[in-house]
């Protein structure tokens, strides 16, 4: 805490004590105000305009300090002033002094929370900026809630000052005549029970429900805007449909069957979408490949010979082929048929919100309508406006398992997820790979020293790594390809042989109609979307990569319950969507797999972290498995296990991942990672390790020292009684 802070706190101190060691707090009394209110009377009228000033000014030292009297306070306003000026004095006191409060409660408090339990201030301030005027306005309303309670509350949260003093003005005024309008009636008030009774109490609960009845008639009169000029079906084919039949749209139409909706799932080219045609699927079954011939090109770390790896490219496709082939079942027209979803194959655009036309690949064409509507078209790979890109035919994920011949010489445009994977890949396959990036880092999303042990890895399997090259242009010279770069200020010439972009995605949202319904895509295409997944209209749901913000089939997956829950159930109840623990995993060798907070986000957001680092060479798993290299890192508040943050690079390291994303989830602490029973030898008991270094690093030192003379006295070894260390001096 800073120096102007513990001198506002001394201050506060020095004048609450100056308070009541003045015996102030007797003055403001029923009984003192009754007994001196004839002679108070008098001088006030000779001195009118001190007497209302001073009166504020007490008003608002009273309020702003929290100080008892604020009720006696009001009274004499009306029994002083009456009800015009009191109620003006008043109100006008109350106000700042509650915004004085909730200014010093800011200022003292907010950043030390806002450093220790940033997530929970970031979604607090979040619920804050879309209902908090709501709120306050109904605390201020139901005089049970303690006022001074409310300011510092209020202080902590990111409320705009501004919205807070008219909120709070406005509010507190039904309150405020009724004290300042009893004190007019002083002589027949015995006690604030004659003021507040049980009936009036009622009144004002009453009375502080309207903000929440507010807010519920603006959401209403909102929805009725938002469908102004459309004229909704008296009836529906289906209660759901879904557009778009990759991992967000199979679990929507899912979820819909399993409840017993009916449900229309319209799909224009392949069921499966990218994860299974183009994404995950193919580019883990070549890695794998790829895996292997690192272990045969290097067998002799098994104690067998290393052999050259030969292989026919062609025969490597076939087997991602193959492999596409054996899990597309799960993903078929057939199966979610039986599940008890329509799959219609077509294309899909919209009428109105809650109609859509259907074009079949015989052109012919048919209108569906729904209560509500999923978009989950998915996203494609983005070109980059790069002269002479398009001239060179480039590959992408989409396009590239359809070629048959190995690249010789591979150019890797990007340093992303997508870029490394396939970059080592095939270099480890036998192609020569130039991976060019444009930031100072390959995996920029990572702390540096994981995107550095990645780098390694790659150089020692002869990539070639470039960083901070930007791309300027594509050129064929003498009949080669090149690619010019710019690196700080100097031109680098770049051949290759074919080029692979992977510098991001874009959404699928091209041909869908939207701008027939009013949704304006963001620019990279994806729909702007609610908490609760919807899409302007409350009906209108999008997930996955058509929404953001992440790009991972579990995220799709995730948003996909959303969508569908709220999309079936919305009327009755609705869902918030959850991001506060998504892990992800970057599947090169090493491999990188991360969930929460990274020591450069927690920097960035000013977070306090201790680090916590286990090395997974220490690991006899590793060992054994030759496959010792990488390490865990743990990020928590000083002092405390609770995990926000972990990163694991090396072999498993996704599986490994998976102890910490349950522990994140369920608000498990690294102690109860450390008490858990871990088979030997496992790649997961380098969790429990892991847990143990922070153990170490927090060790109760002093109790340690007990212990260490507790048991050389027992041994006889030492003659000083072990409770002499805490005997005084």
């Amino acid at each position: 805490m800073n120096r102007k802070k513990w001198l506002m706190i001394l201050a506060i101190v020095a004048v609450v004590v100056t308070f009541w060691a003045s015996g102030a707090q007797e003055v403001l009394t029923l009984d003192y105000l009754k007994t001196h209110q004839q002679s108070l009377q008098a001088w006030i009228a000779d001195n009118t305009g001190l007497a209302i000033g001073g009166y504020t000014l007490i008003y608002i030292l009273v309020t702003a300090l929290s100080l008892p009297g604020a009720a006696i306070m009001t009274l004499a306003g009306g029994a002083f002033f009456g009800n015009l000026y009191g109620l003006a004095a008043v109100s006008v006191a109350s106000t700042i002094g509650a915004s004085i409060a909730f200014l010093v409660a800011r200022f003292l408090a907010r950043d030390t929370l806002r450093e220790k339990y940033a997530a929970t201030v970031a979604r607090m301030d979040r619920g804050i900026e879309k209902d908090g005027a709501f709120y306050l306005a109904t605390l201020r309303l139901v005089p049970v809630f303690p006022f001074f309670l409310i300011n510092i509350a209020m202080g902590l949260t990111g409320m705009k000052l501004s919205t807070y003093a008219l909120v709070s003005w406005l509010a507190m005024l039904p309150g405020t005549f009724v004290y300042v309008n009893a004190g007019t009636q002083l002589a027949q008030i015995q006690s604030t029970s004659d003021i507040v009774s049980a009936d009036l109490l009622l009144s004002f609960a009453l009375l502080g429900l309207f903000p929440l009845i507010a807010k519920f008639v603006v959401g209403f009169i909102r929805r009725r805007r938002v469908y102004a000029g459309w004229q909704k079906p008296e009836s529906f084919d289906y209660n759901l449909l879904v557009i778009g039949g990759g991992s967000a749209g199979l679990v929507s139409a899912y979820i819909a069957a399993a409840v017993k909706a009916k449900v229309a799932l319209i799909e224009q080219n392949k069921m499966g979408g990218d994860c299974l045609n183009t994404g995950c699927v193919p580019s883990k079954a070549l890695i794998r490949t790829a895996r292997a011939a690192d272990t045969l090109r290097h067998a002799n770390r098994y104690g067998l010979e290393s052999v050259p790896v030969k292989g026919s490219f062609k025969n490597i496709m076939e087997r991602v082929h193959r492999i596409i082939a054996t899990v597309e079942p799960h993903d078929s027209p057939e199966r979610y048929r039986k599940l008890g979803v329509d799959c219609i194959a077509g294309k899909a655009s919209f009428i109105s919100p809650w109609e859509l036309e259907v074009t079949y690949p015989d052109g012919r064409q048919e209108r569906l309508t729904a209560r509500s509507i999923v978009i989950a078209t998915g996203g494609k790979p983005a070109l980059p406006p790069i002269p002479g890109l398009a001239d060179m035919n480039p590959l992408h994920s989409d396009n590239l398992w359809s070629i048959e011949e190995q690249p010789q010489r591979l150019l890797v445009l990007g340093g992303g997820p997508i870029g490394s994977e396939l970059a080592h890949a095939f270099a480890r396959l036998g192609s020569q790979v130039v991976q060019v990036q444009r930031g100072e880092q390959i995996l920029a999303k990572e702390d540096p020293d994981v995107a550095e042990a990645v780098q390694t890895q790659f150089e020692a399997d002869g990539i070639d790594v470039r960083l901070n090259h930007s791309a300027r242009e594509f050129r064929i010279e003498d009949g080669e390809k090149v690619l010019i770069c710019d690196h700080h200020g100097e031109q680098v010439r770049i051949p290759f042989d074919q080029v692979l972009v992977a510098v991001g995605r874009s959404a699928n949202t091209d041909g869908l109609g939207l701008e027939r319904i009013g949704i304006e895509p963001l620019p990279n295409g994806a729909v702007p979307v609610e908490d609760d997944m919807s899409v302007r209209y409350p009906n209108v749901f999008a997930c996955g990569d058509v929404a953001g913000p992440y790009q991972f089939t579990h995220a799709a997956a995730h948003q996909a319950w959303y969508a569908a829950v709220n999309g079936l159930f919305g009327q009755f109840k609705r869902f918030k969507v959850d991001y506060r623990v998504m892990p992800w995993v970057t599947f090169t060798s090493p491999e990188v797999a991360r969930v929460g907070l990274s020591e450069a986000e927690a920097r960035e957001k000013g977070i306090a972290v201790e680090v916590t680092r286990y090395g997974l060479d220490d690991l006899d798993r590793a060992i054994a498995e030759s496959e010792a290299y990488g390490f865990i890192k743990v990020l928590t508040p000083p002092g405390k296990d609770k995990i926000l943050g972990a990163v694991v690079v090396g072999a498993h390291a996704g599986e490994i991942l998976a102890e910490f994303t349950l522990a994140m989830k369920h608000n498990l602490g690294l102690n109860k990672i450390l008490g858990t029973i871990h088979p030997y030898p496992t790649w997961n008991e380098s969790a429990k390790y892991a847990a143990g270094e922070w153990k170490r690093a927090n060790a109760p030192e002093r109790v340690l020292k007990l212990l260490e003379k507790l048991h050389g006295w027992r041994r006889g070894k030492d003659t000083k009684d072990p409770r002499s260390l805490y005997a005084p001096d």
